[in-house]
């Protein structure tokens, strides 16, 4: 089945755009000025920014939810519910503490693993069957930090991590038609691989 709905996660506002958090709304704000048209817009139904765009020649949709992190939920759930968009269909992009700056992995389900955003999908979706784009922030204490990780999260990465998070992203942009396409299989190798 193809990807019918990217939802990047992050937290709104001026005071958390650069925060590791939003590592998912950076990569489809990249996917979004890549794609000649597109452009995120608000939707008050879904308290979200939505595109409806074309990726390798399927309809995607993009999503921005505009609620915080931990209500996430709310607007996948609406949008998902609205378009008729089967779990088996949305990819969720979303900062990962357990990889380092600049890994990056794909997998379908699991846990949360403590991500109050993907709990909160879960809970709307009724299911964790859905796919993940998993861009690697590193862990304070695998830093080398005393900083809590709630803390962590909502602060801006050092400039040798933002760098290895942007290639990331764009190692994720690259595989993104694949995955698009249903070609999960090809793309989860190029992107472990690569």
């Amino acid at each position: 089945m193809p990807i019918r709905l990217i939802v990047g996660l992050g937290n709104p506002g001026p005071e958390y755009e650069q925060t590791r958090h939003n590592a998912g709304f950076w990569l489809v704000d990249n996917l979004a000025n890549s794609l000649p048209g597109c452009r995120l817009q608000r939707e008050t139904r879904f308290n979200a920014f939505v595109a409806k765009t074309s990726v390798a020649g399927h309809e995607v949709f993009l999503l921005e939810p505009q609620t915080y992190m931990n209500r996430s939920g709310q607007s996948v759930g609406a949008l998902a519910r609205f378009y008729k968009i089967n779990p088996d269909d949305v990819l969720v992009v979303h900062d990962e503490l357990d990889l380092a700056p600049g890994a990056v992995k794909m997998k379908k389900g699991g846990s949360s693993g403590g991500h109050n955003g993907l709990k909160d999908i879960t809970a709307a979706l009724g299911t964790q069957d859905y796919w993940r784009l998993r861009l690697g922030i590193g862990h304070p204490r695998t830093l080398g930090s005393q900083q809590p990780v709630a803390d962590f999260v909502l602060h801006r990465p050092r400039k040798e991590e933002q760098i290895l998070i942007e290639e990331a992203i764009d190692k994720s942009l690259r595989i993104l038609p694949l995955a698009v396409e249903g070609k999960f299989d090809i793309a989860t190798m190029q992107l472990h691989t690569a």
